[in-house]
């Protein structure tokens, strides 16, 4: 069966952007940037909340076309291309290429799509995130931790009424200080 895979990047005191959506505090240099291509490459497919959907659309799709642009950005422009994508949204009524809107999430579809063949799936966008995680739809944390406390922002997840248990799967330190902690739900 496939995976569902939540990769976040965060700062230290568990803030994934800032105030106003900053996110200029991510530390993503080439050799992060490389391990996420090498990591999002066989995934089947990007789940992802609107918000996500189109920040990632309004660059990806033309990134590699730019002469500037680093050779893992241009790779990556390719996978997300290349990529399906279902992106959760009531309100999007269009989506680009390769990707489908589906209007709720509902646990029996999410588990059917997870039962058929495939990649496993990354899953983008923090109010998303929070509702697979309610619905216990994740089964892998890719926490990448930056070294920067940036005060104030939105936090990783709401606050819940419940508990998981997590199961250490990996650890990795990149030389820009980020740190991977992969968990097993």
């Amino acid at each position: 069966m496939r995976k569902i895979i939540l990769a976040m990047q965060v700062s230290l005191d568990g803030f994934f952007e800032g105030l106003d959506r900053d996110i200029s505090w991510h530390m993503v240099d080439e050799e992060l940037h490389r391990h996420m291509n090498e990591k999002l490459a066989p995934m089947g497919a990007f789940l992802e909340g609107r918000v996500t959907y189109e920040l990632m659309e309004d660059y990806w799709p033309t990134a590699d076309m730019d002469p500037d642009v680093s050779p893992p950005m241009a790779e990556f422009a390719h996978i997300w291309r290349d990529m399906p994508k279902i992106v959760y949204s009531r309100t999007l009524t269009a989506a680009g290429p390769n990707a489908t809107v589906v209007r709720e999430v509902v646990a029996a579809d999410v588990l059917a799509l997870k039962s058929q063949p495939g990649g496993d799936m990354a899953l983008g966008g923090a109010e998303l995130a929070d509702t697979f995680r309610r619905l216990g739809l994740i089964d892998e944390y890719w926490v990448y931790v930056h070294p920067v406390l940036i005060g104030r922002g939105r936090p990783m997840f709401k606050d819940a009424d419940s508990r998981a248990q997590l199961r250490l799967l990996e650890t990795h330190a990149f030389g820009n200080g980020v740190a991977l902690l992969r968990y097993a739900a």
